[in-house]
């Protein structure tokens, strides 16, 4: 198969060196999360270079976004891939996730260490105090979507309502079956709506153990199949990593803190590139720089896998009924994890400060909709504040 592809306006396809380069760029500068990661590959590929139609890329929009695992990582890679075809995903996605990585890893050093500088500590605190705001804002925007996917496909919205709780409660309280949950709300609405699909069960008691298994083994293990989790089960958007993490990094592993996972999480928003980065902070938690370089590799794998595999097929994937039957039942209960995510991390805040400062986050991100980045920092800020002044952190 040749490497260059048909490109509109008769412009030459991009060759890997300016592939490197511009995904490169693109990773350095995407702070925002998703809809930034959107908006620059789209002036990029669609109105300054011309590599694509703006239908194509409406299209490559919608067909990563029915993929499990992080959706605009995905959508750098397919851009990539139209390009170059494997050589072309390769080289773009690794431009685009590792500027980010190498951030996060870095700042991992200085929020980890055991005796940071007391402005660090209170920056972290500062920024965790900010986390569930930021689930919770996070949640209110997947709902417009997954709502209106129910209406388009005429479902019944109580079930949605029904998914909605499941997530939330799975996430709340029993945060190691999160995954599980999502899996089988995916499978009942295949289920209900075609009635008979096999594998449903074996499915899901193949996850299980799966978990068990991990879990009895510990170590390298248990991390590779948390990075496992996240790349390959985490649907709706990279914030529903976090309760697909929580339970296990701080209760099961121990790997790290309550607070350090709300750090944890702060890094993984304020750096550029997908939010996924954040499985690398536990990485690098639970067993330095090579857990954290492990957790990344097996996290996005995954993302490469699908776009390498399933690249020519994206427009039957999009038109698929099962594939849009299965994000019927585990959309909503994305929608509900990550809210429900809210709680444990709240109760994770421990010093008295941080709850006036989550208030104003609340307000900041719900009410006035301002940027979650500039709440992370504005937060950090405070804390650092504080801490120099004395306060406790």
């Amino acid at each position: 198969m040749k490497d260059d592809v048909p490109v509109p306006h008769g412009e030459k396809a991009a060759s890997l060196l300016t592939i490197a380069r511009e995904w490169t760029k693109l990773g350095f500068i995407g702070f925002g999360g998703p809809p930034t990661h959107i908006v620059l590959l789209r002036r990029l590929c669609v109105e300054e270079r011309r590599w694509l139609e703006p239908e194509e890329f409406e299209d490559a929009i919608a067909a990563t976004n029915l993929l499990p695992g992080p959706a605009s990582t995905q959508l750098a890679i397919f851009c990539a891939w139209k390009l170059r075809r494997a050589r072309g995903a390769i080289v773009g996605g690794l431009g685009f996730i590792l500027p980010g990585l190498a951030m996060i890893i870095a700042l991992s050093a200085v929020f980890l260490a055991k005796h940071p500088p007391i402005g660090v500590l209170g920056a972290a605190a500062g920024a965790g105090a900010v986390v569930p705001a930021v689930a919770l804002n996070a949640s209110l925007g997947l709902v417009p979507g997954s709502w209106q996917r129910i209406a388009s496909l005429r479902a019944p919205r109580l079930r949605w309502v029904l998914y909605a709780v499941a997530g939330g409660v799975s996430s709340a309280l029993f945060g190691q079956y999160l995954v599980v949950t999502l899996i089988i709300c995916g499978l009942l609405e295949i289920l209900i709506r075609r009635r008979g699909t096999p594998g449903a069960t074996s499915l899901s008691r193949s996850l299980l153990i799966g978990a068990a298994h991990s879990t009895a083994m510990g170590g390298l293990a248990a991390l590779s199949w948390e990075a496992l989790k996240v790349g390959a089960l985490s649907y709706g958007g990279g914030f529903v990593i976090v309760p697909l993490m929580q339970h296990d990094a701080v209760s099961t592993y121990h790997w790290m803190s309550g607070p350090q996972f709300l750090n944890a999480v702060a890094l993984g928003q304020v750096t550029p590139g997908p939010v996924v980065q954040t499985v690398s902070v536990v990485g690098y938690a639970a067993a330095g720089i090579g857990g954290a370089l492990l957790a990344a590799a097996l996290a996005f794998a995954p993302s490469f896998g699908f776009v390498l595999a399933g690249g020519p097929r994206f427009g039957r994937i999009r038109q698929n009924s099962t594939v849009q039957n299965f994000l019927l039942g585990a959309g909503p209960a994305v929608v509900g994890a990550i809210a429900g995510s809210a709680i444990p991390l709240g109760l994770s805040l421990h010093l008295y400060w941080q709850i006036p400062v989550l208030a104003v986050a609340l307000v900041w991100l719900l009410v006035a909709r301002w940027s979650v980045v500039s709440c992370l920092l504005a937060g950090g800020a405070v804390g650092a504040v504080l801490a120099l002044v004395g306060v406790h952190v």
